[in-house]
Protein backbone atom coordinates (compact mmCIF):
# COMPACT_ATOMS: atom_id res chain seq x y z
CA UNK A 1 0.00 0.00 0.00
CA UNK A 2 1.40 3.38 -1.00
CA UNK A 3 1.65 6.05 1.68
CA UNK A 4 0.60 9.56 0.69
CA UNK A 5 3.03 12.16 2.01
CA UNK A 6 2.01 15.73 2.82
CA UNK A 7 4.54 18.46 3.50
CA UNK A 8 4.02 20.65 6.56
CA UNK A 9 6.27 23.35 7.98
CA UNK A 10 6.65 23.40 11.74
CA UNK A 11 8.23 25.95 14.06
CA UNK A 12 10.34 24.79 17.01
CA UNK A 13 12.43 26.67 19.56
CA UNK A 14 16.16 26.81 18.74
CA UNK A 15 17.04 24.91 21.94
CA UNK A 16 14.74 22.06 20.95
CA UNK A 17 16.22 21.87 17.46
CA UNK A 18 19.74 21.76 18.92
CA UNK A 19 18.85 18.87 21.21
CA UNK A 20 17.06 16.99 18.43
CA UNK A 21 20.03 17.59 16.11
CA UNK A 22 22.39 15.99 18.62
CA UNK A 23 20.07 13.01 19.01
CA UNK A 24 19.78 12.65 15.23
CA UNK A 25 23.56 12.73 14.75
CA UNK A 26 23.95 10.09 17.47
CA UNK A 27 21.69 7.82 15.41
CA UNK A 28 23.37 8.69 12.11
CA UNK A 29 20.26 10.33 10.70
CA UNK A 30 19.38 13.75 9.39
CA UNK A 31 17.40 16.03 11.68
CA UNK A 32 14.44 15.91 9.31
CA UNK A 33 14.41 12.11 9.14
CA UNK A 34 14.80 11.86 12.91
CA UNK A 35 11.89 14.21 13.66
CA UNK A 36 9.69 12.49 11.07
CA UNK A 37 10.38 9.08 12.64
CA UNK A 38 9.58 10.36 16.13
CA UNK A 39 6.26 11.80 14.95
CA UNK A 40 5.35 8.72 12.90
CA UNK A 41 6.07 6.40 15.84
CA UNK A 42 4.06 8.60 18.22
CA UNK A 43 1.09 8.83 15.84
CA UNK A 44 1.12 5.07 15.27
CA UNK A 45 1.05 4.43 19.03
CA UNK A 46 -2.10 6.52 19.56
CA UNK A 47 -5.48 4.83 19.51
CA UNK A 48 -8.02 7.13 17.90
CA UNK A 49 -11.61 6.22 18.65
CA UNK A 50 -14.54 8.04 17.09
CA UNK A 51 -17.85 7.54 18.81
CA UNK A 52 -21.23 8.66 17.57
CA UNK A 53 -22.46 9.05 21.15
CA UNK A 54 -21.63 12.62 22.29
CA UNK A 55 -21.88 11.71 25.98
CA UNK A 56 -18.47 11.42 27.68
CA UNK A 57 -19.94 8.72 29.94
CA UNK A 58 -21.47 6.81 27.02
CA UNK A 59 -25.03 7.42 28.25
CA UNK A 60 -27.34 5.13 26.26
CA UNK A 61 -29.99 7.87 26.10
CA UNK A 62 -28.02 9.39 23.23
CA UNK A 63 -28.11 6.14 21.27
CA UNK A 64 -31.90 6.31 20.92
CA UNK A 65 -32.62 8.02 17.59
CA UNK A 66 -35.97 9.36 18.87
CA UNK A 67 -34.14 11.22 21.65
CA UNK A 68 -31.66 12.75 19.20
CA UNK A 69 -34.51 13.76 16.85
CA UNK A 70 -36.24 15.47 19.78
CA UNK A 71 -33.08 17.41 20.64
CA UNK A 72 -32.60 18.42 17.00
CA UNK A 73 -36.23 19.60 16.79
CA UNK A 74 -35.72 21.69 19.91
CA UNK A 75 -32.57 23.27 18.48
CA UNK A 76 -34.40 24.05 15.24
CA UNK A 77 -37.31 25.60 17.14
CA UNK A 78 -34.92 27.79 19.14
CA UNK A 79 -33.10 28.85 15.96
CA UNK A 80 -36.45 29.66 14.32
CA UNK A 81 -37.45 31.83 17.29
CA UNK A 82 -40.19 29.41 18.39
CA UNK A 83 -38.63 28.41 21.71
CA UNK A 84 -38.00 30.07 25.05
CA UNK A 85 -35.10 29.79 27.45
CA UNK A 86 -35.97 29.43 31.13
CA UNK A 87 -33.89 30.49 34.11
CA UNK A 88 -33.10 27.96 36.83
CA UNK A 89 -35.39 29.89 39.19
CA UNK A 90 -38.28 29.58 36.71
CA UNK A 91 -37.65 25.85 36.37
CA UNK A 92 -37.50 25.36 40.16
CA UNK A 93 -40.70 27.36 40.63
CA UNK A 94 -42.58 25.36 37.96
CA UNK A 95 -41.41 22.12 39.58
CA UNK A 96 -42.21 23.33 43.07
CA UNK A 97 -38.65 22.86 44.23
Amino acid sequence: METIIKRKNIDLPVEVLQKLSLMAVAQGRSLKAYIEQILINKANSILVEVRENPSPSGDEWFENSANIESVERGIKEMNDGQGRAYTMDEIRKSLGV
